[in-house]
């Protein structure tokens, strides 16, 4: 008789950990409708329902284009396809981020009640960010579409000759499938990190919310960093690269234009790749370990 497999009974091991992760991962439909109904409970007996996502995306999107493309006198047509999409991607990691602190408490009476892993409550959360974000890219389409004709050539954000300049929507569009999958696993890391040291310490989430504006300030969305460098060569006075130094620090800016450039036919360093892809190392590292060590105190946290 063949004895069956020993059970590791430290709670605190790696293979309890990834057991989790592979457990959460299986319970796809459980995780995916909780998702989906947390989606129309927040627009219940409402007209348009979840199609208000796409509209109140398409309206700050415009209202933010026609505004900076005023006040710096750039062109709409190209303009706006960049704005739109940075805000579409700013606003998944924002969710990931805000919502991913909070993820855990919020689904305080399901943990205590559901026999479930740990990572369906995170993957609920991504997966929620990622139906927002599927929402969202409608108004992408509107917008390539109206400025198709515009972005298919070469052209500059900035009308200066000696502004960058961009290549086009080409081939080069495809690289955006791998980027948003790397962008939906990095969200994935954000929330189960963020959600159980959120669990432990109260104090995560409010000083969370109170740097998540200066990280949007902080982020080439409303404006892109072609305005920086022209601003640089007008000037002589070198702060622009500063300034482009400075923002090299910021890995969401990296993630934004992984997935910006392509979807918009602007030029792309493969600097961003290499510092999106170390992230993505570094923080499941972290985020794995503090799932191997406090995913049995969460329990008890909440």
């Amino acid at each position: 008789m063949t004895a069956p497999p020993a059970i590791d009974a430290d709670p605190r091991s790696w293979r309890r950990a990834f057991a989790d992760l592979q457990a959460g991962l299986r319970a796809r439909e459980l995780w995916a409708l909780l998702a989906w109904q947390d989606i129309k409970q927040r627009y219940r007996r409402s007209s348009l329902g979840p199609l208000w996502i796409t509209v109140g995306m398409a309206v700050t999107a415009l209202a933010l284009g026609v505004v900076n493309s005023a006040l710096f006198g750039t062109s709409i047509s190209t303009l706006l396809p960049s704005i739109t999409t940075g805000l579409i991607l700013w606003n998944f990691m924002n969710g990931c981020i805000v919502e991913g602190s909070e993820t855990f408490i919020a689904n305080e009476g399901m943990i205590k009640q559901l026999p479930a892993p740990v990572s369906v409550y995170a993957l609920r959360t991504v997966w929620r960010q990622a139906l927002y974000l599927a929402h969202n890219l409608v108004v992408y389409v509107l917008v390539l579409a109206i400025f198709f004709g515009k972005l298919s050539h070469p052209y500059r954000l900035v009308d200066k000759e000696y502004a960058l300049l961009h290549p086009g929507l080409g081939w080069g569009m495809l690289l955006a499938v791998p980027a948003l999958i790397l962008v939906l696993l990095n969200g994935a890391w954000v929330v189960l990190l963020f959600g159980v040291v959120s669990t432990r310490f109260r104090d995560i989430p409010p000083v969370i919310q109170s740097f998540i504006t200066m990280l949007f300030y902080a982020t080439p969305i409303m404006w892109s960093m072609d305005q920086v460098r022209a601003m640089n060569q007008a000037s002589h006075e070198g702060f622009g690269s500063i300034a482009v130094n400075l923002l090299q620090l910021n890995p969401v800016y990296h993630f934004v234009e992984i997935v910006r450039a392509p979807l918009v036919g602007q030029q792309q360093s493969w600097t961003h790749w290499l510092v999106a892809g170390v992230v993505t190392v570094v923080g499941w590292s972290l985020a794995m370990l503090v799932l191997r060590n406090y995913r049995a105190r969460v329990a008890y946290w909440v």
